[in-house]
């Protein structure tokens, strides 16, 4: 058995979110689909994903994991490995037998770079797979990540955005103020209880560190501002939250210390806005060294408590 780590990006436009659902259209349906039928697998391989996204929403740094036989792996080759050692054989002659010795490595090296180039000849053109590699040791994309990052994209031009990018930029249709949303992004930095910002689930922690909260307008772009999102992790619907209650602050409708005061009492408020799903962007999960992937896995399987150490296992995205 051999742990596949698959980095991957994905136009979330037509999708109802990463995870499978039955009867619809999600973006990890469809990549377990595309794996069990170039690996020739009766059933899909299950994935792990480090950030369930939702509906709409987009990723360019999305990672997944799987584990297959390593004998499934032998399908994607198909007749293009022969293909290619009967040619060095008739080039070579003799010495094709010396060019055909493969040890383990490059073998399974040979093995998923023709993984790749199926998958790529059968997945839709919104999912792209970038890499396929063997995992180390420890590795887990869920539990051994360090933090998530995301870009929200929005547009206040009174133009409106511009319609090549009408799918990764929301309108918002009044001026923002750049100095007010970082001044009020500043005062949610940190470990907290971001219970006002994420929707409950059941046995999971809503305490989380934002590590980073920024906003900046891109230049040469007319109107586009963008907000870079990071922590170790999120909850359900948190980034989307955090941006609609800074974009209240940013029109001037709400005073700069109001997401902070929300964010005080942990307690989720009528006027916190979710923000438009086709802004949000998963750009990046970041992963210690080698020699550290397992016991990070194991440090993240805690529910943290504010001001405890030992505490219970957890699941966070």
């Amino acid at each position: 058995m051999v742990r596949l780590r698959l980095d991957l990006a994905y136009d979330g436009t037509e999708f109802s979110g990463w995870a499978r659902q039955p009867g619809r259209r999600t973006v990890q349906g469809e990549i377990e689909e595309a794996l069990a039928r170039v690996l020739r697998l009766g059933e899909p391989p299950a994935l792990t994903v480090a950030g369930r996204t939702d509906a709409g929403v987009h990723a360019r740094g999305q990672v997944a994991h799987l584990d297959v036989e390593e004998e499934a792996l032998a399908a994607v080759e198909g007749n293009a490995r022969s293909r290619g050692r009967g040619q060095t054989e008739g080039a070579a002659g003799g010495a094709a037998g010396e060019a055909g010795e493969e040890g383990p490595r490059e073998r399974l090296g040979e093995r998923l770079s023709a993984l790749r180039r199926r998958l790529a000849g059968v997945l839709p053109q919104d999912v792209r797979i970038h890499r396929v590699t063997a995992a180390p040791e420890g590795f887990d994309a869920r539990f051994s990540a360090l933090s998530r990052r995301y870009a929200y994209r929005v547009c206040d031009a009174p133009g409106g955005v511009d319609p090549l990018r009408r799918r990764e930029v929301v309108w918002y249709a009044r001026p923002l103020d750049l100095d007010r949303l970082n001044a009020a992004a500043a005062r949610l930095l940190g470990e907290h209880d971001f219970a006002a910002f994420c929707k409950k689930r059941e046995g999971a922690t809503t305490i989380r560190e934002l590590q980073r909260l920024d906003w900046v307008r891109e230049g040469g772009q007319d109107g586009l501002l963008v907000a870079t999102v990071v922590a170790d992790a999120f909850c359900h619907s948190m980034v989307r939250a955090l941006v609609g209650s800074l974009l209240a602050v940013g029109e001037g409708r709400l005073g700069v210390e109001w997401p902070g005061q929300v964010l005080a009492r942990a307690v989720r408020d009528s006027g916190v806005h979710v923000a438009p799903a086709h802004g949000l962007c998963l750009e990046e999960v970041r992963y210690p060294g080698a020699e550290e992937l397992a016991l990070r896995a194991a440090l993240t399987r805690r529910v943290r408590v504010l001001g405890a150490e030992t505490v219970p296992p957890r699941a966070e995205y």
